[in-house]
């Protein structure tokens, strides 16, 4: 666990570290460059290393606070996708991998020598529905030979290792559709840092500097000791790097929403308009108060589910309501951000547009929202299946 003094000297930390870096820089980075140099010193300092345990190297911070790190990346203007998947992935590696697996990558990923920030598990077919997923993974003597793709998997390009989910038993001898899923920790470059054999990484244009790619395994082969925890249970293994995702997406849209409201509340402060502050007027003034209201609360429900997860107690409807919650608030507050700068809120100097670029993403990924009312609809108020 963390306590509050904790966090505090974690956050005031972090944000050192980032307002070193500034907006000018993340706005040079547009529009697909990836941020090397602020990923290295956040390493260098052991942020990213923030989830693994002390013996091996890294932080040993709970959940709670790897949420602050990314959390005060996003409010002081920074864009923390560029590293978080590094913190939400390790839900899966550290309560599933083999303490050999732990001590072999765990302090090498901690001092930044390998970089684990793929997350291989959507599908172009698949999408949400993770049982329908097609990529195979079939065991040949002491080896695995993997085939199929992946999409949206993130700064594949900038990583060493990926953490990925492949069916091992086809779908029609399971009983369920998300049996027979395995959870593999593999390799993506040779010691050269060329891409492996049978890999093809090509990278999405896409609406914000997300550094997202498409994925094809053709026949690659990765050792036996590659898979994580148990073969053919990997889906209910993945859900621990899920529900972390959930709860970290949320900190982040928490982050963005801080800097929206932050930047809104200062702008109608100071802009004259007719003779008086625009902030005086209710119709610039309210949006802004009403984002910060649903900001706190959504807050409250990301610690609520950090708490839970760091306690290793059951966190899926909360995790799921921290993301939902947050990505809600934080486009509202955007949204106010870009009226109250007008026609301000488009130039790129202002970093509105960057941001406001930024924080949609989350409406519908790392799940889309719609998918999360159903989930809570059914799994958690017992109605009828929606889909």
């Amino acid at each position: 666990m963390t306590d509050a003094h904790d966090l505090e000297t974690v956050r005031t930390e972090v944000r050192r570290l980032a307002d070193k870096y500034g907006c000018e820089y993340w706005r040079g980075l547009e529009p697909d460059r990836y941020p090397d140099e602020f990923v290295a010193d956040l390493t260098s300092h052991g942020w990213l290393g923030a989830l693994i345990p002390e013996e091996y190297g890294g932080g040993g911070l709970s959940l709670t606070g790897a949420s602050v790190i990314l959390e005060e990346i996003a409010a002081s203007g920074g864009n923390p996708s560029a590293c978080h998947a590094q913190m939400y992935v390790m839900g899966t590696l550290l309560r599933h991998g083999s303490d050999d697996q732990k001590r072999r990558y765990l302090p090498e990923i901690a001092d930044g020598h390998l970089r684990l920030q793929a997350f291989g598990v959507t599908e172009p077919v698949a999408g949400s529905d993770t049982g329908s997923i097609r990529t195979r993974a079939e065991r040949d003597g002491d080896t695995w030979r993997i085939n199929g793709q992946k999409i949206w998997t993130s700064r594949a390009l900038h990583s060493d290792l990926m953490v990925l989910l492949a069916r091992t038993t086809p779908a029609d001898e399971c009983e369920r559709h998300t049996d027979g899923l395995s959870v593999f920790l593999i390799h993506l470059r040779d010691p050269a840092g060329e891409l492996v054999p049978g890999l093809t990484i090509n990278p999405i244009p896409t609406m914000m500097n997300h550094s997202t790619t498409e994925v094809f395994f053709d026949d690659m082969e990765v050792p036996a000791g590659a898979l994580v925890g148990t073969e053919g249970n990997g889906f209910r293994q993945i859900l621990d790097g899920m529900n972390a995702e959930r709860i970290l997406i949320a900190a982040e849209c928490i982050g963005d929403g801080r800097f929206f409201v932050e930047r809104a509340s200062a702008y109608a402060s100071e802009r004259e308009v007719f003779g008086r502050p625009i902030g005086m007027n209710q119709g610039v003034q309210f949006p802004i108060a009403r984002a910060y209201a649903d900001l706190q609360a959504a807050d409250l429900m990301r610690y609520r589910a950090a708490d839970l997860f760091d306690r290793g107690e059951p966190c899926g409807p909360e995790a799921n309501m921290a993301k939902l919650l947050a990505s809600e608030a934080s486009w509202a507050a955007g949204n106010a951000a870009l009226d109250t700068h007008g026609g301000f809120g488009f130039a790129v100097e202002y970093d509105i547009e960057r941001k406001f670029r930024e924080t949609r993403l989350y409406k519908v990924a790392p799940v889309t929202n719609n998918l999360i009312l159903s989930f809570l609809g059914e799994k958690v108020l017992g109605m009828p299946r929606s889909y």
